[in-house]
């Protein structure tokens, strides 16, 4: 368990996620809290006086007082199966009604699964505190798509957080087809950005349109010379023949202009491929935004082979809702 904010929680994307379709398949109680409380992608909250007929209204999962020994638990089917990179349990607010302890299972299963599954145990019963986050690097390479969480014996938590690489079967998908390779269901992921002031670049790639100005990539106003970017990693190398930039609800703060760069990346860090991307081939030439609008380009796309990165540019900076990448699978 680690106590500062670990790297998994910008640089994996939480497969826990109701939009990516996680959901609670089995809690063993819920009586004073519901159990997919746990999985809402907001910040829990603490409304002072708020009681329902449960009792003291809680932003979380809470069970009742358990008084005949055992343990309560949840199972929750992940969104999309990964590899699971780390764990946040969350107790915000929740003081004197949080779990001593806990622990957590995962397994990869077609079915809901049950007891006789095959669990893999990925945290240990840990000591946990009131009102904390409790955060737990993983390292287990197998994919997953269900994980138990228990509680000793009884008690609440505002959010579970599971962090992990998508895991997409190329085999899978048809190469001749037009494919979203910077979709999160086919494992693309943001690796490095540099601002992200009013929204997460990972929300470029989530599925569907998106449902206001906040569910989208935004960054601070630019008082200094330059321009914004961020990086995806594909979900799989390609050659991209359609780019699609939707602007939707941004409307006095769209960007003037915006660019796409990419290559075939090899092996590197972040901060290594942050500075190779400044010299990476055109993929879209700089044009010309507009609001609230969906953008698409096929023509202005320029054919550079198969790759496995791309480089957004914003020019000067602004908000942009979504990034589409559709290109066939290369090899």
């Amino acid at each position: 368990m680690t106590d500062s904010t670990p790297d998994f929680i910008n640089q994996w994307i939480n497969l826990a996620q109701p939009r990516l379709g996680a959901e609670i398949v089995s809690c063993s109680d819920d009586a004073f809290a519901e159990c997919c409380r746990m999985l809402k992608p907001e910040a829990p909250v603490f409304i002072d006086g708020k009681f329902d007929d449960f009792g003291k209204w809680m932003d979380g999962w809470e069970t009742r007082r358990r008084r005949n020994g055992g343990y309560d638990h949840a199972i929750v089917k992940l969104g999309l199966p990964g590899e699971i990179k780390g764990i946040d349990i969350d107790t915000t607010h929740f003081t004197g009604n949080y779990p001593p302890a806990a622990s957590l299972e995962a397994c990869y299963s077609e079915a809901v699964p049950d007891e006789n599954s095959d669990w893999s145990e990925l945290i240990a019963s840990t000591s946990l505190n009131g009102n904390s986050h409790h955060y737990f690097e993983i390292d287990n390479r197998n994919c997953f798509t269900h994980i138990r969480l228990n509680l000793y014996p009884d008690g609440g938590v505002a959010r579970l957080r599971v962090h992990g690489k998508v895991v997409s079967d190329a085999s899978a998908l048809d190469k001749s087809a037009l494919h979203n390779l910077a979709a999160v269901e086919l494992g693309a992921r943001a690796i490095a950005w540099n601002d992200a002031h009013f929204g997460a670049v990972e929300n470029l790639l989530n599925p569907g349109k998106g449902i206001n100005m906040g569910d989208g990539w935004e960054t601070r106003r630019r008082r200094e010379p330059g321009n914004d970017w961020s990086i995806i990693e594909l979900g799989h190398v390609g050659d991209i023949e359609q780019i699609i930039l939707d602007t939707a609800f941004f409307k006095g703060n769209y960007p003037d202009r915006c660019s796409i760069q990419a290559a075939m990346v090899g092996a590197g860090t972040a901060d290594s491929i942050v500075t190779q991307s400044q010299f990476w081939q055109e993929l879209l030439p700089p044009q010309k935004m507009e609001m609230d609008k969906v953008h698409e380009f096929s023509g202005e796309v320029q054919s550079i082979g198969p790759v496995s990165h791309i480089r957004v540019n914003m020019f000067p900076d602004g908000g942009i809702s979504r990034v589409r990448i559709l290109g066939k699978i290369h090899g």
